[in-house]
């Protein structure tokens, strides 16, 4: 196995769990022409790439050469420095793809370097394009927005009065439950919870860690016994308004750790973030159904999406993705 082929089945490994906040990060350790340790990055809070792998091999580290998607982190975050831990089990090589963006983790190429180990990046898109979502974030500090939203084939969200329960089918909604789990926190405005009492969380076999659920209310028009409240995962209640719109949102969930984000509306909260050109990905869940008359998803905000960059089918229903230049 060549360097190049090493890394990109790191990449292969990197796709799995769901690690938001946290990057998606694969490793594979190979101890001259055998692998000897595989591991990807499963859930926040979880053991990283690196350890996985580390523990796959065992005694077998001892001089083998690692294969990292992403620079091995430097920092003491929820779990040990992998820099370290690569040194302590006696790796003699490092080789990773991109380089680490994050200021606070960055910088375990050289602390390897300094210990003695050899070091070596290779440029490669796969492990950009694994990791897309987490690197677009890391970069420009702030973080990564997929607007989502479940439409008729005449584009509205809801009924006259509001009402929206169920538009797509089953099949559909298990995807939507799939890009909470991936983004990690999803985040709604106040009429969707008085409209829906939306659960919010990832029902998707294999999370590890549940979603973080954010609620704008800035009238405190909720109790807190909704069912947000109630399910799994943390809950951020924003009850005040956060100066700055839709930017001062994002700058003050990106102080709390927030690195990417999936807003499922409604129509307001939708229109806002289309407004403020604040968003990456759209994924619009289309039924093969019409209804004449009801509130468009996109609160009167002009859209201009143009042509769909993919749709995928759900059963009877379309996912329409769109993704912002």
């Amino acid at each position: 196995m060549t360097d190049l082929e090493a890394l990109q089945r790191a990449c292969e490994l990197a796709a799995g769990g769901y690690p938001a906040p946290n990057p998606h990060v694969g490793c594979v350790i190979l101890r001259g022409s055998e692998v000897v340790g595989e591991g990807f990055h499963a859930f926040a809070g979880g053991p990283h790439a690196e350890v996985v792998a580390l523990a796959a091999a065992g005694e077998r580290a001892q001089g083998a050469t690692a294969y990292v998607t992403l620079e091995p982190c430097h920092h003491h975050g929820r779990t040990p420095p992998c820099s370290m831990a690569l040194l302590n089990a006696g790796v003699a090589r490092v080789v990773y793809a991109v380089p680490d963006p994050n200021p606070r983790a960055q910088g375990g190429a050289e602390a390897l370097r300094a210990a003695g180990v050899s070091v070596d990046q290779i440029s490669l898109p796969e492990a950009e394009a694994v990791n897309r979502v987490w690197l677009t974030a890391a970069r420009r500090q702030s973080p990564y927005v997929m607007l989502k939203v479940a439409t008729t084939q005449d584009g509205y969200l809801a009924r006259p009065d509001g009402t929206s329960k169920w538009i797509t089918g089953e099949a559909a909604r298990l995807a939507a439950h799939v890009l909470r789990a991936q983004m990690g926190a999803v985040l709604v405005g106040v009429g969707t919870v008085l409209a829906d009492d939306p659960r919010l969380d990832a029902r998707v076999p294999g999370v590890g860690r549940p979603v973080t659920k954010i609620v704008l209310d800035p009238q405190s028009l909720l109790s807190g016994s909704e069912q947000v409240f109630q399910s799994p995962g943390e809950v951020m209640w924003l009850r005040e308004e956060v100066r700055g719109g839709v930017a001062g949102v994002l700058a003050h969930l990106w102080a709390q750790g927030v690195t990417s984000l999936l807003v499922e509306g409604g129509a307001f909260t939708l229109g806002e973030f289309l407004r403020a050109g604040a968003w990456d990905e759209l994924h619009q869940f289309v039924a093969p159904t019409e209804w004449g008359e009801g509130i468009p998803w996109h609160g009167g905000a002009d859209p201009n999406l143009g042509e769909p960059d993919e749709i995928r089918t759900h059963g009877p229903d379309e996912e329409r993705i769109y993704r912002r230049r």
